[in-house]
Formats: C-alpha cells, sequence, structure tokens
C-alpha cells in the first residue's frame, strides 16, 4: 500500500493535539477514504471502524425499564395529589410503601415493575430504610419538583451508594469509619470540582509538584498544565516489560518511589488503568501506603476508578488508604450511560484533608472563612465534601446545588441492580464481552500481550515499536523511529482502511504506542481492526527492507 498522503511535517504538527481532538481529524481522514473508494452497489469498500472512544455500545436496560415503571407510579402519586388538566401534585409520603404495593399488584404486567418492587424490598432490608420514607424519595426524584436536599447527595442515595462501592470497589470489605459521597455530573465534573476546591482551599497552590501514573486518561495531563495550576508534574511511569517487545505496563519500585518526596502534594491515578486497562497490583499499592506511613504522610491521592467493576475482585486503594484518598466512581462504563452523567466524589470522615485546612495560617482560615461564611456561622467546620458542593456553585447558589433528583434516582436503581443476583450476571457478560474482543483484536494484529489476571481489557494499548522490535528486531525499531513520526501509523489506519485508534503519546505512554477501545463496536470488528493494523505494520517492514 502507499505511504499517508500527509507530510511529515503536517503529521508533526496534528500530534500536537490532544487525542480527542486528532481522533476528529481521523474520524474526516476515515469518512473522505469511505467516499473516495467506491465498492459494490455504491457502497464504499472501506468500512469506518472508531475504536477512538470509549463509549459503550451496551446499555443496562433492565434498570431503565425499573426507572421508567417508577414513573408511572410517580405520577399516580402526583395525580393522587392534585388532578386538573395537565396539572399534579406533589407526592406525599406518609402511606406512600403502602401504595407501591398496591401498585405493583394492579400492573403486574408494566415492564420494569418487577425489578422494580425487588430493589425497593432489597433496599429496605439491606439498608433499613423506612419504606415510605424510602419510596416517597424515589417518587419526587423520579418528578423532579424539589431542589435537591440535602445538596451533596440524597439521604437513601448515600446509602445506597455507599453500599455499591463497598460492594463493587472495596472488594465487600470497606474501610473501617464512613465514608461520605457527593453526587457529580459524571466523573468529569468530579475532576473538575476536586481540582478546583483544593486551590480554592489552599491545600494546594499554582506551581506545586504533583504526580501522575502514566499512562493516564488526558485530562489528568491537560489540566494541571492550564495557566489555573502549572503544577510541577513528576510522571510515575508504567515501564516495566514481561520480554522483549511485550510491555508488562507495570510500575517499577524506583517509579513509585518518586512518591516519598514530600516536596509531591498529589498523585493521580485512574485504576484500572486508560489506556492499559490493569488494576494496580497489591505490590504497588502496599509501597504507596508504606510510603504514607513513613515518608509523606500528607500526600494526597486521586483514584479513578470507573473501570474497577471490570476486574473480579477488585479493590480500590482507598480502601487501603481511606484518609488519603479522593475516590472518583462514574456509573458510565459499567452501565452504557454516559449520556445519564452519574458519578460520585467519596471522601472518609476522618481524612487528612480535613485535618490540612484546620492547620493553615491564620490568614488563610480568615480568607476561607469570609468564602463560606454565608453558609454557617460557623464555615471553620464545614467539611471539605461539603466545600466541594459548595464551590461547585461558586458558594452564592449552594441553595441549589446538587445533582438533578432523576439522576440520583437512576444512580440509586443502577447500584440496587448490581445488588441483586440479575446485576451480577450482567456484570459477567460485560467482562465477557471485552474480553472476547480482545481476543479477537488479537488473533487480526499477531500481536503478544503480558498475561494479567488483574486485565480489565475495556482498553488495550499497544507499543508498535516494541512490536517491531519482538518481531523483527532492534534495526527495524530505530528505522521507523528515524523516518517516519509516531502517529503515521494512525494516519495510515484511517487514510487506507477507515479505522479511527488514538495515540498512547498523548496519555504520557510512549509514543509509538495506540490505544484501541474495546467497549464500541461489534466483536468482529476487532478482528478487522487486527488485520488493518498488521497490514499497516507490514507495509512499514516491506519498506524497512526495501531501504536496505
Amino acid at each position: 500500500m502507499p505511504k499517508t498522503t500527509f507530510t511529515r511535517e503536517q503529521i508533526k504538527s496534528f500530534a500536537q493535539l490532544s487525542p480527542f481532538e486528532l481522533k476528529d481529524k481521523f474520524i474526516q481522514i476515515a469518512k473522505s477514504a469511505q467516499a473516495d473508494q467506491p465498492g459494490q452497489k455504491g457502497k464504499s469498500s472501506v468500512q469506518m471502524l472508531n475504536a477512538g472512544r470509549g463509549n459503550p455500545n451496551w446499555t443496562a436496560t433492565s434498570p431503565r425499564e425499573a426507572y421508567h415503571a417508577l414513573g408511572y407510579f410517580a405520577l399516580a402519586e402526583s395525580r393522587r395529589v392534585w388532578t386538573a388538566d395537565d396539572l399534579g401534585g406533589m407526592p406525599e409520603e406518609a402511606g406512600s410503601g403502602a401504595r407501591f404495593d398496591t401498585f405493583v399488584r394492579q400492573h403486574p404486567d408494566l415492564p420494569g415493575i418487577e425489578l422494580l418492587q425487588k430493589s425497593v424490598e432489597y433496599a429496605v432490608e439491606r439498608f433499613g430504610f423506612d419504606k415510605d420514607a424510602f419510596v416517597h424519595e424515589l417518587t419526587d426524584s423520579s418528578i423532579g419538583d424539589n431542589y435537591p436536599v440535602p445538596d451533596r447527595i440524597l439521604t437513601h442515595t448515600e446509602q445506597i451508594v455507599r453500599g455499591y462501592i463497598a460492594d463493587e470497589m472495596f472488594d465487600r470489605k470497606p474501610p473501617a469509619g464512613n465514608i461520605s459521597y457527593f453526587a457529580t455530573e459524571g466523573g468529569t465534573a468530579a475532576m473538575c470540582y476536586i481540582f478546583d476546591s483544593l486551590m480554592k482551599n489552599g491545600i494546594l497552590k499554582k506551581g506545586d509538584k504533583i504526580a501522575l501514573m502514566v499512562p493516564v486518561f488526558t485530562p489528568y495531563i491537560e489540566i494541571p498544565e492550564l495557566d489555573t495550576y502549572e503544577f510541577d508534574v513528576v510522571n510515575v511511569e508504567a515501564s516495566l516489560f514481561a520480554e522483549t517487545g511485550v510491555r508488562e505496563w507495570r510500575y517499577p519500585e524506583e517509579e513509585v518511589a518518586k512518591l516519598a518526596d514530600p516536596a509531591v502534594k498529589l498523585v493521580c491515578l485512574v485504576n484500572p488503568s486508560n489506556p492499559p486497562s490493569l488494576a494496580l497490583s497489591q505490590r504497588v499499592a502496599d509501597q504507596i501506603k508504606s510510603i504514607v506511613a513513613d515518608k509523606n504522610p500528607n500526600l494526597l491521592i486521586v483514584t479513578d476508578d470507573v473501570y474497577g467493576t471490570f476486574v473480579p475482585g477488585f479493590r480500590s486503594i482507598a480502601a487501603d488508604l481511606p484518609h488519603n484518598t479522593l475516590l472518583v466512581y462514574s456509573y458510565s462504563k459499567h452501565y452504557g450511560c454516559t449520556g445519564w452523567r452519574l458519578g460520585v466524589i467519596g471522601l472518609h470522615d476522618d481524612n487528612v484533608i480535613d485535618k490540612m485546612i484546620a492547620a493553615l495560617p491564620e490568614s488563610e482560615k480568615n480568607r476561607l472563612d469570609k468564602r463560606y461564611g454565608t453558609l454557617t456561622l460557623e464555615p471553620e467546620k464545614i467539611r471539605f465534601i461539603d466545600r466541594l458542593v459548595a464551590d461547585s456553585r461558586q458558594v452564592a447558589l449552594n441553595h441549589t446545588a446538587g445533582l438533578s433528583l432523576p439522576q440520583q434516582t437512576m444512580m440509586s436503581l443502577f447500584s440496587l441492580f448490581d445488588m441483586l443476583p440479575e446485576g451480577q450476571e450482567y456484570k459477567e457478560r460485560i467482562r465477557a464481552i471485552v474480553h472476547q474482543r480482545l481476543e479477537l483484536l488479537l488473533e487480526g494484529a499477531q500481536m503478544k500481550i503480558a498475561e494479567d489476571a488483574k486485565r480489565a481489557g475495556y482498553y488495550i494499548e499497544l507499543d508498535l515499536i516494541a512490536e517491531a522490535e519482538r518481531v523483527h528486531g532492534k534495526d527495524f525499531a530505530d528505522f521507523l523511529e528515524k523516518n517516519y513520526e509516531p502517529v503515521d501509523p494512525l494516519f495510515r489506519l484511517a487514510e487506507q482502511t477507515g479505522v479511527v485508534l488514538l495515540n498512547g503519546g498523548g496519555f504520557d505512554g510512549p509514543e509509538w504506542s495506540v490505544r484501541v477501545s474495546l467497549a464500541n463496536l461489534d466483536d468482529l470488528d476487532y478482528l478487522k481492526i487486527g488485520h488493518h493494523l498488521r497490514g499497516i505494520f507490514n507495509d512499514y517492514a516491506e519498506e524497512w527492507r526495501a531501504s536496505r
């Protein structure tokens, strides 16, 4: 096949973009390739396969059915209070549990009603809820006729989320004490709120040294570079190899040891990682625990655990270091609900951030008392988790803060679904889907990856230079690095085959690596992507041989 029509200088220029912006360029190229290569019956001979974004192509249907069934009950409750053409009233709490039971009996064929009933009964039994109070929270929230109260997260929703996180992020062994949660507009908002409030409260300052465990989700790289922060970033690199040409994507002891520097105020990690998609090893978790215990006791940890449900027995570092860790979780990937924007921030009630705020100089305390003084007569007692809420609405709009009530209702129903046998079966099914796709991709690409029991498999990062050395030796790898830009393979893939992947270098991974999302295309598409990737790789090998 011919080389890409883009010059090396053009490719070098585009490579400066964020991977997600560069992806849009690849989509544009792939669409042009479709238009330029007509096949039989007017259809293009090029099929665009966009494995660049991690939006899954599955959805959890049963909890959504339960949500819509709840909507019918909620409307009945509204009309029971007040009916005038299109007007209803605000649902009442007293007797709502018994009325819900009656509604279930009267509508046995309503889609989702059975799972809704199971979810309610399970929640009442496991969490000891008063049934009227819980059913009313669900009903009133489904209607969405009130502001969120409490603003941080609804009372019953928080207990359900706490149970869900204990089950799925802590392997059913949560740390001692209580973790408070803040419901957010997905993990995206959680990230923004955390960085903003740590700065607003003087815990982080412009130019401070922070660490990133890389490769990592690109916004964690780009946010610290903004002029708001300008952090001094230390990369903790997953640079271990299993063998020549086969990366482990694991962290050497000397890399993790960088966190022992007391000047490092914060470390961010995605766990399981993105793009390598591996859960943190116990060896590294234990090393970080030791560092916090002996050398850097105020080290703050932000752990983004969105892919945790894809690893059997997953246990967040927040379970090992609850006092130092801000946990971020999003429901988006597991439930196929990126459009719902459902996430949480979790922080242990006994945490180093609150202690650091209490130990601030008097001038800083006075500044913060003034900032939060309109919320309470004792602003110094406001916990950091609640400051996050206030800061998310510029403090002045704290009285209208909080995730919308219908979103919190869906969050509760997703969480309760997971606690039922149906939800556990669903979890096993989506795990099997991504691993099947990974096997097909590797079969087509003829590439080797390290065996790892902690592999989530939601993405895979493939290092093409390492593969070049494994297959053809160091001379071939050197030839690629000398003659082409690291993103050249991605331009060729888009232009010649219609395949869209992301550049791993944009995640602070190896420059010649590529990220493949295993979540968003049909199974056999990954076999095709693998074949196309191997074809491009073989083209480079032919060019190398011709140059000798």
